[in-house]
């Protein structure tokens, strides 16, 4: 993975500091979560990937955002409370972030440069777009909202299998 991106300073929902460097070697899964959003059942299927391919080098990376309808309103308890009751989400789930705007998290800021959004925008248009990191390359493949997490098994396997 690139450099860059393995530079790039993530805080988790209980306040740890991490680096995307701490998951060197592994196929990232980057999504925008939101808790109130007609995607949020797509948990259930992040999570299933997340238990399916973690022990072969899959790591999926949630990063909640409230930029969208506003459907992330809770803080960093009540998020973590609210994936694993519902969901049983066992996955790192970050601190809550900006993914657009003057804002944005460093790692979207690069992700979108790197596979940027229909006609080559750079914008992020709602909750749970997902990137797929390859861990060799650092070459992003972007998928949209309405994208199942399962439709995403077939590209982490080829990453996995190399």
């Amino acid at each position: 993975m690139a450099d860059s991106l393995l530079d790039i300073p993530c805080v988790t929902l209980t306040g740890e500091h991490k680096h995307l460097g701490d998951f060197a070697g592994k196929a990232l899964l980057v999504v925008n979560t939101a808790s109130q959003c007609g995607f949020t059942p797509q948990y259930q299927g992040l999570e299933q990937l997340w238990q399916a391919y973690r022990e072969q080098g899959l790591v999926v990376v949630g990063f909640p955002c409230n930029q969208f309808g506003k459907q992330e309103p809770g803080d960093a308890r009540e998020i973590a409370k609210f994936c694993e009751t519902r969901f049983g989400v066992s996955f790192p789930l970050m601190r809550k972030v900006e993914v657009n705007g003057s804002g944005a998290h460093p790692l979207f800021v690069e992700l979108k440069k790197r596979a940027p959004g229909l006609l080559g925008t750079q914008k992020i248009k709602w909750n749970f777009t997902k990137f797929l990191i390859d861990p060799l390359s650092g070459e992003v493949d972007r998928f949209a909202p309405t994208t199942k997490p399962e439709a995403l098994q077939g590209k982490i396997e080829r990453l996995l299998s190399r």
